[in-house]
């Protein structure tokens, strides 16, 4: 019998070497837990430090203390709580001001845990792709206030965004607020007595649906923005919410662009394009459930597009609206009008050009102005005719490995 030996060459080991931890490290990923205990801080943040791609972070049941913010930079990693009732981030004592949980990774999934109280933002994603808010909470329990975060939650910068049932309520800005950012879905939310409830802003491909936004100064709100590094906002779905009782005055500190929101807006549309807001509940926004208007401030970006165009308003459920609008000149036009404004409000810049329509049968206001910047008092208004809209933007869709976490 003749017996053969194999030596192998420099190469072959180096290639084994480095194939070894490929095809091993899902056998190899982790679990870690974290109790909520003593020393809370330094544990959580060390486990964020240490995973490994793969790795799932399991929070145990139990408030967490927490004093300063906590960050993750890994890819593919999960961080998982127990509920949002039974996992609970307590930042009541932090020292700092930025947000509760920074991440800036891909693939990465946070699901079923509360933060509440963050001195900034609650949780902020800035450049991951691929992540997924799922069954989360993020809220300031004194009530709304200036003092509170900015943000609930906060992806900017990234491609795929998927939130659902995320609640946040009491955020300065924006509850769920997703920016310059593409191929999102938030969807099977709420957002109360925030500013804003939910806002798409300087995002391509988003659509927002089957969500409940109430009790905020604005409902929903689809914004485009100058000197950012993305903007031209565009293909924005807005269907299948209730966009009721936004009757939370406005809290926003001063100079911020959602403290001109004015109280009593349900969706509202500034400088989008190609926008779709149907099969939505309104009722109960004492401004209008529909503002469509062109950015008014000054800017000096000379590569921004400020009026709003190919926005479409189709079968939606109208309540009662228009009786408080609390825009500047709001209330004049109110009682031009005969006490209230119409449900959906347009400023009316461009004209047919702007391709702003609506099939609802309820009263359709174009303010008549000749640019955005032009004050109400200036308006020249009437009523637009109901016409047929065609709605055409593509659902968006997740990467099937993105769904697959939550099911």
């Amino acid at each position: 019998m003749v017996k053969f030996s194999f030596v192998p060459s420099f190469g072959t080991v180096f290639a084994v070497a480095l194939a070894a931890p490929i095809m091993a490290s899902p056998a190899m990923a982790k679990t870690i837990n974290v109790a909520a205990e003593d020393g809370a801080q330094e544990r959580l943040q060390e486990a964020l430090i240490l995973a490994e791609t793969g790795d799932e972070i399991i929070l145990g049941k139990g408030t967490f203390v927490l004093s300063d913010g906590l960050s993750l930079d890994v890819d593919g990693v999960t961080v998982r709580g127990a509920g949002p009732d039974a996992t609970v981030l307590d930042f009541t004592g932090q020292q700092g001001s930025g947000e509760g949980l920074l991440v800036t990774s891909d693939n990465v999934m946070l699901r079923d845990f509360a933060l509440i109280n963050t001195k900034g933002d609650g949780i902020k994603s800035k450049g991951a792709d691929n992540i997924v808010y799922y069954n989360l909470r993020v809220e300031w329990t004194g009530g709304p206030k200036t003092s509170n975060g900015a943000y609930g939650i906060y992806p900017v910068e990234s491609e795929n965004v998927l939130v659902d049932k995320a609640v946040v309520i009491g955020a300065s800005d924006a509850g769920i607020y997703v920016g310059q950012s593409r191929n999102i879905i938030v969807r099977n939310s709420t957002a109360s007595y925030n500013v804003a409830g939910i806002e798409i802003e300087n995002s391509f491909d988003a659509d927002v649906h089957s969500n409940i936004a109430m009790h905020n100064t604005g409902g929903i709100l689809v914004f485009d923005l100058p000197n950012l590094p993305q903007q031209g906002g565009h293909n924005v779905r807005v269907f299948s919410n209730r966009v009721t009782d936004n009757d939370t005055p406005n809290f926003a500190p001063a100079g911020n662009i959602v403290a001109s929101v004015p109280m009593g807006s349900g969706v509202m549309v500034i400088a989008n394009r190609d926008v779709e807001i149907f099969g939505n509940v309104f009722d109960n926004n004492s401004s209008a459930n529909v503002i469509v208007v062109g950015y008014q401030q000054k800017f000096d970006d000379p590569n921004y597009q400020p009026v709003a165009r190919n926005v479409r308003v189709d079968q939606n459920k109208h309540g009662k609206a228009g009786y408080a609008p609390a825009f500047p000149g709001g209330a004049q036009l109110a009682a031009a009008l005969g006490g209230a404004v119409p449900p959906i409000i347009w400023d009316g810049v461009e004209g047919e050009a702007a391709n702003v329509n609506s099939s609802d049968p309820v009263p359709f206001l174009s303010l008549g102005l000749t640019t955005s910047s032009q004050p109400v008092s200036e308006a020249q208004p009437f009523m637009v005719a109901a016409s047929k809209v065609t709605l055409n933007l593509p659902a968006i869709t997740m990467p099937e490995a993105m769904e697959a976490k939550i099911r």
